[in-house]
C-alpha cells in the first residue's frame, strides 16, 4: 500500500493504520494538518472494498476538514478517521472502544466525533476510553451535528441561487436530493417549508417513502436522479459522486450539497464550470456540523451563536463566487486557494 506518493497524500503530518484482534478493528486516522488547532474530523465506519479504497477515503476527507475549518475561520485542523466494517453488521461496543484507545494514543492531536455509519451512542462508547471526542451534546441535548450541517447547505444554497439565477427566494425552484439520511432530511424539510419542489432519492426505500409523503415530494431510483430535470442537484450521499460520465448528464444549473467529496476528481470542478453549472464547494457548504461539534467541547454553549456562526457560510460561499465570476475559475480552485491564504496567514 503506497503512501507518500499516494495520489491523495497532501503532506500529511501523521497517518496511522490501527488494528485489535480480539474485536476485529481495523482502522486508519489521518491528520492532515493542525497549524490552527487539534485535527477534528469525523469516524466513518464503512464496508470498503479494499485497504486502498480507506487509505484514499481518509486522505481526502481529513484535507477536506483542514480546508472547512479554516474556512469557518475554527481553531482547529483536519483529521478523519475510519474503521474498514459495515456498520450494521459488524460494529461491536468492544471494536469502538478499541478505536477510542487507537484515538487516546494520539494524545489529543486528533479529536473523533460522529459521521457516516457511526453515531452518538458510538461517540458515548469511544468517550470511555478517550476525552478526545466530540459531538455527545450540552445540558441533555443531542449531540447531533446533522441540523446545523443541513442549515449550512441550505444558506450555502441560497447564495448559489442568488449568484446562479438572480433571485433570494426558493418558491418554486426544483431540488433534486440524492440521499435523505440525518442530514438530506432535514434538507429537504427546510427546502420544502421555503417553498422549493422536490425530488428525493435513497437507497433506503422506506425512510424515502416516509419522506416523500411527508412533504409531497416525487421520488425517484438513484440511478436516475443525475436525470432529473431540476433547478439544483443537492449531493448528500456518499461521495465522489460528480463523475465526469454524471457532470454531463446533470439537468440542474447549480450543485450543492452536504456529501463531502463530491468531485470525483479535481478536473470534474473544471467541466461542471464549461457546462454553467455552478458548483458550492462541499466543504464550504456543509461546515454547519463541524462548527457545533466544535462547539460542543466548550463549557459556555450557546446554540443561537453557533446558529449564527453557520449563517456566516452564506458570506464565506458569497466571497468565493463573486471572486470565481471575477477571475473566470471554478470556485472549487478558488476555495483552494482560500483555504491555503487562510492556512498560511
Amino acid at each position: 500500500m503506497r503512501v507518500f506518493d499516494h495520489p491523495e497524500f497532501d503532506h500529511h503530518q501523521q497517518i496511522v493504520f490501527g488494528c485489535d484482534e480480539t474485536s476485529g478493528l481495523r482502522a486508519i486516522i489521518a491528520i492532515h494538518d493542525t497549524r490552527r488547532g487539534p485535527a477534528l474530523g469525523g469516524l466513518r465506519i464503512y464496508p470498503y472494498a479494499s485497504e486502498d479504497d480507506a487509505l484514499t477515503d481518509v486522505l481526502r476527507l481529513s484535507r477536506g476538514m483542514t480546508y472547512k475549518s479554516a474556512l469557518a475561520d475554527l481553531p482547529l485542523g483536519g483529521g478523519k478517521a475510519v474503521i474498514i466494517a459495515d456498520p450494521r453488521r459488524d460494529k461491536t461496543p468492544d471494536m469502538l472502544r478499541a478505536m477510542g484507545r487507537l484515538v487516546e494514543s494520539l494524545g489529543g492531536r486528533y479529536i473523533t466525533a460522529e459521521d457516516s455509519g457511526s453515531g452518538e451512542e458510538d461517540m458515548r462508547l469511544i468517550r470511555q476510553e478517550t476525552l478526545h471526542v466530540s459531538g455527545l451534546g450540552q445540558g441533555g441535548a443531542s449531540g447531533d451535528p446533522s441540523p446545523f450541517t443541513a442549515h449550512g447547505v441550505f444558506c450555502a444554497l441560497k447564495s448559489a441561487v442568488r449568484h446562479r439565477f438572480g433571485r433570494d427566494e426558493l418558491e418554486g425552484l426544483r431540488v433534486a436530493i440524492q440521499g435523505v439520511g440525518h442530514v438530506g432530511a432535514h434538507l429537504a424539510r427546510e427546502l420544502h417549508a421555503a417553498g422549493a419542489d422536490l425530488v428525493l432519492t435513497d437507497v433506503d426505500r422506506d425512510s424515502l417513502g416516509i419522506l416523500v409523503e411527508e412533504l409531497g415530494a416525487q421520488s425517484v431510483t438513484p440511478e436516475t436522479i443525475f436525470d432529473a430535470e431540476v433547478d439544483i442537484f443537492a449531493p448528500c450521499a456518499m461521495g465522489a459522486v460528480l463523475t465526469p460520465e454524471v457532470t454531463d448528464r446533470l439537468k440542474a444549473k447549480v450543485v450543492c450539497g452536504a456529501a463531502n467529496n463530491q468531485l470525483a476528481t479535481p478536473e470534474v470542478a473544471g467541466r461542471l464550470h464549461a457546462r454553467d453549472i455552478l458548483y458550492a464547494p462541499d466543504y464550504v457548504a456543509n461546515a454547519g456540523g463541524v462548527i457545533e461539534v466544535e462547539a460542543q467541547r466548550h463549557d459556555r454553549y450557546d446554540r443561537d451563536a453557533v446558529m449564527r456562526h453557520v449563517e456566516r457560510i452564506t458570506a464565506t460561499v458569497d466571497e468565493i463566487l463573486t471572486r470565481a465570476r471575477r477571475e473566470d475559475r471554478n470556485p472549487a480552485e478558488v476555495a483552494d486557494q482560500l483555504a491555503r491564504e487562510r492556512l498560511e496567514g
